[in-house]
């Protein structure tokens, strides 16, 4: 009889559960709170159990750039988010279309493998397409890195995975070819001068480097499929920002290309050459930079450390909101104002990193190390709109209307496609002219 359990303590079992996990629950908290000890963190919005914050940006209206300045302005310029397990230091202060895209893709692919046959070049196209589709957003195992769960649940490691493959078989291919041209140039003295791209260049390295320190075909292919990726969307956006901004103020529109025409009069395409004197074109690019920076900057935080008199936690996501920061009106006179006259000034904040409210590119060790190439690029192909085209609006449509409304991904894009008529000024040459 005593041996056997009395039917009355059943019922009890399960408040007796309840009780002994709120009293770990509670436990694990206030260990949590003395491991702690006097730590400051930098403030925040209120939080969601599990999601943290993300509630903040994924049920705004708005891209997360913008919400994340608004959420400035109410907390403060250093916030410390949590997305789920993520924690994320968001800073916005200085003190811590398809034919445009195509253009500037071609070109700058031109420039480091070479020219392509049309179906590698769709091949290339199509694939860094589904790379911009796969980046952009957080994924479960973002947002829970300590989760094998997160990872299983999701289809993106395997979806990034599988188009990396197909980027390395492409490149692959592309490696081969040119080392089958200059296996076939080298045979062939005195035939027709080869020039040589980026891939070219580094193929060369990779002979007459020291075996000590090699340069893999490996190294060589990441280094590629970077500047391809990097450059292509960033480019591209900013060129369509800056046309739709100039379209929008028909005055400077008319100084950018009268200088334009007036440095390349007589000339039949745009060369870097002709770049040296284009003043304002590079005043334009600066003004589109500071209003519509291609990336929100992203780092890790090391050791724990402390930021403005508040403690960063080790692992910490650093978002650097450079969108914020380039329209603050405690930096920036009409700072919501198009005007590339702003730059003018000798003493006017530059983008090599040392101005702290303008950061297009980053700052420091880790600044863009493809900037001098995309400057470049971008003065060009602005340069070639510019002189070769006269660009008007729909019919009916005045300056004021066009849609600027941004859309949130890899590069802040614009959401409408920019639809303008080209009225040709200059005739365009062939590539044989």
């Amino acid at each position: 009889m005593a041996a056997e359990s009395p039917a009355y303590y059943w019922p009890l079992l399960p408040l007796l559960i309840v009780v002994v996990t709120v009293l770990y629950l509670a436990g694990v908290f206030r260990s949590r709170r003395r491991s702690a000890g006097q730590q400051r963190f930098p403030p925040g919005p209120w939080a969601l159990p599990v999601i943290g914050h993300l509630h903040h940006l994924a049920g705004s209206s708005v891209p997360p750039h913008h919400a994340m300045r608004d959420l400035a302005r109410r907390h403060g310029p250093l916030m410390l988010l949590k997305f789920c397990q993520l924690p994320v230091l968001a800073s916005a202060s200085m003190n811590l279309t398809r034919g445009l895209a195509s253009f500037v893709a071609d070109s700058s692919v031109q420039a480091m493998i070479g020219r392509l046959r049309s179906d590698d070049r769709d091949t290339l196209f199509t694939l860094l397409r589904e790379g911009f589709k796969i980046v952009p957003g957080m994924t479960l195992p973002d947002l829970f890195p300590s989760s094998r769960l997160a990872m299983l649940l999701s289809r993106v490691p395997a979806r990034i995975q599988h188009r990396n493959k197909r980027m390395a078989a492409f490149m692959d291919s592309v490696i081969q070819q040119h080392r089958d041209k200059k296996r076939s140039t080298a045979c062939n003295d005195g035939g027709e001068e080869h020039t040589e791209d980026l891939l070219d260049v580094l193929l060369r390295l990779q002979d007459d480097m020291d075996s000590q320190y090699p340069l893999t075909t490996e190294n060589i292919k990441l280094v590629i499929i970077d500047m391809i990726s990097a450059s292509s969307e960033t480019t591209s956006t900013t060129l369509v920002w800056a046309m739709a901004e100039l379209l929008r103020k028909p005055a400077a529109m008319r100084r950018a290309q009268d200088e334009v025409r007036r440095q390349l009069d007589g000339h039949r395409r745009v060369t870097e050459d002709g770049l040296a004197d284009l003043h304002y074109l590079r005043l334009v690019i600066k003004e589109t930079l500071r209003l519509h920076p291609p990336v929100m900057l992203i780092r890790e935080c090391g050791p724990r450390q402390q930021v403005l008199g508040f403690d960063v936690p080790q692992g910490a996501m650093v978002l650097v909101n450079a969108w914020a920061m380039g329209r603050d009106p405690a930096h920036w006179d009409s700072a919501e104002e198009f005007l590339p006259e702003r730059f003018e000034n000798c003493g006017a904040p530059d983008f090599k990193g040392t101005d702290f409210e303008f950061l297009p590119f980053g700052a420091g060790r880790r600044i863009c190390p493809g900037v001098s190439f995309g400057l470049v690029h971008l003065e060009l192909a602005l340069a070639a709109l510019l002189f070769h085209f006269d660009w008007k609006l729909p019919d009916g449509m005045v300056p004021e209307e066009l849609d600027m409304t941004e859309e949130a991904g890899l590069t802040t894009r614009r959401r409408a496609e920019l639809l303008v008529f080209a009225v040709p000024h200059v005739p365009v040459p062939t590539t044989d002219q």
